[in-house]
């Protein structure tokens, strides 16, 4: 019996190659007046925002830029963007890069309707419904960010990664286009992509996640072991770029309507701490946490090594190989292994404490306590695969 569940896609997805020029139409749309443009400095200096304010400035549209947001956005990015907002009468929002772009932009449409500090919103039942209006342009196929309604955002006081959630931070459209990956860096391409698989994975198998979510986590999962070398060796190949970029798109929409889970709990607690890139925590820390919980999915690991090409008929077995296949992938792909992040041993009681707190905790396949967590982040440490 199939428990009941509800699924809701608040977000119009444009997706395709060149799509990125339905920009002005989107606005239009959206009778966009005043528009704000956020973003970072890095994708400002490589001057892919002028494709953006070009598309922009046809409609004959007022905008600002801000590209004060940083990796793992901080609580006073997000304010001080709000703040901007407000001053200029922006009613539309813009948001153009990775995941940290677009999760700030989310926070900055209820903040600049609703006011207040963001940390104000986390937990249920807080954000209205009058935010203003949001566009999203991913530019690395990775965090999925652009088609979710959760916000994950750093509390700078207490070094702490916390969410806001709600269908009203949703983007109105999401714009997908592809050829925006096509200049993404190697070791980028390949930590955001495992921060999809990731997604994928957890999307699956979390123990809150209905049918819907797990065939989109399961096709998310057969698209990116399929092209993420190709991606990482050979970035100008439109096609392993654009199957990235729809394997992370299936993956966001997974996990968005189910959750991630333990990787994301320890991964957001190196974020929160070391201010460490989150794709690449999600990557060193995911064949652990699938070891562990195999007692309690493994079944599912069975079908997840079996979407990443694993022939292997017997479900323990073919688990195994799946958990085996991801860090042989890491490996190749290259991306390092926890010691690179140059953490302290002896932050990892904290780390714990932090990542058991963490509100998908409880969606974990398996129970798993702060002494468990200990134990991964140790294991993790002294592996070192890398």
């Amino acid at each position: 019996m199939i428990t009941g569940f509800e699924f809701l896609l608040p977000t119009k997805i444009r997706y395709g190659l060149g799509m990125v020029k339905v920009l002005g139409e989107e606005l239009r749309l959206l009778k966009a007046k005043n528009v704000m443009i956020i973003t970072d400095k890095g994708l400002v200096k490589a001057g892919l925002v002028s494709k953006i304010t070009e598309l922009v400035q046809k409609e004959g549209l007022s905008y600002i830029i801000y590209d004060e947001i940083e990796a793992n956005p901080k609580d006073y990015n997000v304010e001080l963007a709000a703040e901007t907002a407000r001053k200029h009468s922006v009613d539309t929002v813009v948001a153009f890069g990775g995941g940290s772009p677009i999760d700030a932009a989310k926070a900055v449409v209820v903040l600049t309707k609703q006011g207040g500090k963001v940390r104000d919103y986390q937990g249920k039942g807080k954000i209205k419904e009058d935010c203003i209006s949001l566009i999203t342009i991913p530019t690395t196929a990775g965090t999925g960010s652009e088609v979710t309604f959760s916000s994950v955002i750093t509390d700078t006081r207490e070094k702490f990664k916390f969410t806001i959630k709600s269908p009203a931070i949703a983007a109105k459209v999401s714009i997908i286009d592809p050829e925006l990956t096509l200049t993404v860096p190697p070791l980028v391409t390949a930590a955001t992509g495992i921060d999809a698989l990731t997604h994928a994975i957890e999307g699956y198998t979390a123990n809150c996640t209905e049918p819907i979510a797990e065939a989109l986590g399961l096709y998310a999962i057969e698209y990116i072991a399929q092209n993420i070398a190709e991606a990482v060796k050979n970035g100008a190949n439109i096609e392993a770029r654009d199957k990235m970029m729809m394997g992370s798109l299936l993956a966001g929409l997974s996990f968005s309507h189910s959750d991630v889970a333990s990787v994301h709990c320890m991964a957001e607690a190196l974020g929160s701490l070391y201010d460490a890139p989150h794709g690449m925590c999600n990557a060193i820390l995911l064949p652990y946490v699938m070891e562990y919980n195999l007692p309690s999915a493994e079944f599912k690991y069975a079908r997840v090594a079996r979407a990443m090409g694993v022939d292997e008929t017997e479900d323990s077995k073919a688990a195994l190989e799946g958990i085996k296949y991801i860090k042989n992938l890491s490996k190749e792909i290259g991306l390092p292994g926890i010691t690179s992040l140059n953490i302290n041993r002896e932050d990892f009681e904290h780390l714990a404490e932090m990542s058991v707190k963490n509100g998908s905790n409880a969606s974990n396949p398996r129970k798993i306590t702060k002494d468990d967590y200990f134990m991964l982040f140790n294991k993790a440490y002294n592996d070192n695969y890398q």
